[in-house]
């Protein structure tokens, strides 16, 4: 039976309230992606929370504890050891893990405990430790020429502005500078980070610990998870940053957190530090919409055909299977988080709510005084927003062309490498500059351990065939004319195409990295040849994206300032959208009460994994650790309330994509968590938050600790942490 029309009005207002209540003053412990500068104007409700420390201290992100949480790869982690131990999540190292293991060696299913520091294994070469040490406004220096322009010629002021605010930043040897804009064009700044090039695996858990339940559990909760991982930085003989090498020792880091003797329970304080990498709340009515209409059920739909074809070949090839382990992980999750995020936003029904608070926001809008100059920018955005839409299926399919293959992505890199080469350095694009030729090397040489033929071939296919059925308006000439229209045509491209490349190989890789563009658009090897047919399209459509980022860029403030002024008048919180730049969370260790009448307390136990085991994947749990579990020596880490052995804990805490490994901490300032997950409640929080639902998974520390002491013993590095083995 259809709803009524009545209900669903209610429905909508009461949800309404629910939200602008979740704004209020009183509700934004649990709320909130803080920059580090903003920290001490709401000092009064940090310390109202629980906060014992200084709350302006936390402004300065080279002082402690901040200086201690750094960026790893493409998320979190944290040093703990003043000889550069480093603290994150078994998912945010999988990639070291499985680049250290082959079919004589898996350390994804085996784990791994270095018995001393000759025994730690280098990362992947473009495995990255990053320690912010500088975050400055630039904004007046980065839009001084931008102004008056439109386009591209706005994207490319910008562009060129940020290009010379890093060049000018990476003179000091050792630094990888960036510029990040906040509230989408208002405000720039210049990112300043120390790159720790040689990373070095220490200790990581079997697969059954740190990914206990895989996507069984992934998101949910309870959760009895072992997600961490430890590695080491280190640096040249002369202290500076250095690629891997015997020689190289130990970085001694700013400060290195100190991890808690005792751990949390209900109603405590935490606060969690990290990278969060992106958030959607501030975008409009418009992208709400499409991101729950289109682009998430699209996006789940190309990955999962993209995950049948790697698992399939993994059943019939050992090999392959670890080979694309890491790849395979990364696309179960994210079919997972979009899986849940469509489901949270329905069940929010966020377009509509989005829609109402967008048109109140208008309607208030117009009666004020900067109505005038605002709104026919903000149209102007809308209008752009719309424009990107039309080639959306085709951009989604090329994007994860380039994205979910090893041979076809390096032959494109390679040859968009030397067409950069041909301009001055500071005009090449971002990812392409001398900065950067380190880390495509870096990238071209990990390739032999992620890659199959057989089954790039099978992932190309499965996206190309995609293509081919999309409507004619979205085709594109080369690409069509490089792999054909039908079925046919395209299985004999590929076949033909990757029987005669050499690329394959890291030798022949390497040496076409040093060729010109000349030399690259005439090589004989089959891949680059397809490459280089590619290239003027993927260029072209790299200039429209541009003219278009560059409207937005210019016209977003407008709408962004209008979303302000109006949040401020509501009392609502006002904080950027996340964008992989060092934030602050903090809240209570926090049931959740999910639906009607299923409530989950905020700790597990090992009881829980034991309950959970099967003795078969995903819930196999390692002998030697249902052996521990049985003999039940917890002796200093039992749960002193609960009488249990603690595995996992839930906060209020608010997090997304990129806070994996963040650590979290007490009152005091002490470590007593890892993050690592979001429960799927609130998967769709990276758009809305719902304090009803947000919570966020922690590792309970002292789980870590009684594994590292009791099951896969490694008390050297429990002495080098602080917490000798009990």
């Amino acid at each position: 039976m259809a709803p009524r029309v009545g209900s669903m009005r209610w429905k909508r207002m009461l949800w309404s309230t629910a939200v602008a209540m979740s704004f209020s003053p009183l509700a934004q412990a649990d709320e909130g992606m803080w920059m580090p500068s903003q920290l001490p104007s709401i000092g009064r409700p940090l310390k109202a929370a629980g906060y014992r420390g200084d709350p302006s201290a936390l402004a300065d992100l080279t002082r402690p504890p901040l200086s201690a949480v750094v960026k790893v790869g493409g998320a979190t982690g944290a040093f703990v050891s003043e000889q550069g131990l480093v603290l994150t999540n078994h998912h945010v190292a999988f990639g070291v893990i499985q680049y250290n293991s082959n079919a004589q060696r898996n350390l994804i299913e085996q784990g791994y405990v270095a018995t001393d520091r000759s025994e730690e294994l280098p990362a992947n070469p473009d495995f990255r430790l990053r320690v912010t040490v500088g975050f400055e406004q630039v904004t007046d220096r980065v839009l001084t020429d931008a102004r008056g322009k439109t386009g591209r010629a706005y994207y490319d002021a910008v562009d060129a502005a940020g290009k010379a605010l890093v060049a000018a930043c990476e003179r000091e040897d050792g630094m990888r500078c960036s510029v990040a804009t906040l509230f989408y064009g208002r405000d720039f700044y210049l990112v300043k980070q120390l790159e720790l090039r040689d990373v070095r695996l220490v200790y990581a858990p079997p697969r059954a610990i740190g990914n206990y339940g895989d996507e069984v559990d992934n998101f949910m909760w309870p959760r009895h998870s072992g997600d961490f991982t430890v590695l080491r930085a280190y640096v040249g003989p002369d202290g500076k940053p250095a690629d891997y090498s015997k020689d190289n020792r130990p970085y001694t880091p700013p400060e290195h957190l100190k991890i808690a003797r005792e751990g949390v329970n209900e109603g405590d304080f935490v606060m969690l530090a990290g990278y969060p990498g992106i958030t959607y709340r501030h975008r409009s009515a418009a992208e709400f919409a499409d991101q729950v209409q289109w682009r998430l059920p699209a996006s789940v739909a190309a990955m999962k055909q993209l995950q049948e074809v790697i698992e399939d070949a993994g059943e019939k090839d050992a090999q392959a299977k670890i080979r694309y382990a890491s790849q395979l992980q990364s696309l179960k999750n994210n079919i997972k988080r979009f899986s849940g995020e469509l489901e949270g936003l329905k069940r929010s029904d966020a377009v509509a709510v989005r829609q109402q608070d967008e048109a109140a926001m208008l309607a208030w809008l117009d009666k004020q005084g900067t109505a005038k100059a605002l709104r026919p920018q903000i149209d102007a955005a809308m209008a752009a927003i719309a424009a990107g839409n039309a080639s959306r299926e085709r951009d989604l399919l090329l994007g994860l062309l380039q994205s979910q293959t090893q041979l076809l992505r390096s032959a494109l890199r390679l040859q968009r490498l030397a067409h950069e080469r041909g301009k001055p350095d500071a005009e090449r694009e971002n990812g392409y500059q001398q900065r950067d030729e380190e880390l495509i090397a870096s990238g071209l040489r990990q390739v032999q351990r992620r890659y199959d033929p057989a089954v790039e071939k099978r992932l190309l296919t499965a996206l190309l065939t995609r293509y081919q059925q999309l409507p004619a308006a979205q085709h594109v000439a080369e690409f069509d004319a490089a792999f054909g229209r039908t079925p046919t045509e395209l299985a004999t491209t590929l076949d033909r195409v990757y029987a005669a490349t050499a690329l394959g190989d890291e030798a022949q890789r390497l040496r076409w990295m040093d060729a010109d563009a000349a030399a690259l658009a005439t090589a004989d090897d089959s891949l680059l040849q397809l490459a280089a047919k590619l290239q003027p399209a993927l260029l072209r459509i790299d200039d429209e994206r541009k003219a278009r980022e560059g409207d937005l860029l210019r016209l977003r403030p407008a709408y962004m300032q209008a979303l302000i002024a109006y949040r401020e008048q509501q009392g609502r919180a006002v904080y950027p959208d996340a964008n992989a730049t060092l934030r602050v969370s903090y809240g209570k260790v926090t049931a959740l009460k999910a639906r009607d009448a299923v409530g989950y307390a905020p700790l597990t136990s090992t009881a829980g994994i034991v309950e959970k085991n099967t003795g078969v994947a995903p819930f196999d749990a390692p002998k030697p650790l249902l052996d521990a579990i049985t003999r039940g020596d917890y002796a200093g880490y039992l749960d002193p309330k609960s009488g249990s052995m603690p595995v996992n804990f839930l906060s209020n805490l608010d997090t997304t994509g990129g806070n994996s490994g963040s650590p979290v901490l007490n009152a005091k300032g002490e470590l007593v968590g890892l993050n690592f997950d979001s429960n799927w409640e609130a998967v769709s929080a990276s758009w809305m938050f719902d304090p009803r639902y947000k919570r966020a998974i922690h590792v309970d520390l002292r789980y870590m600790r009684w594994l590292m002491d009791k099951v896969y013993p490694a008390h050297w590095l429990l002495q080098e942490l602080g917490v000798p083995a009990g």
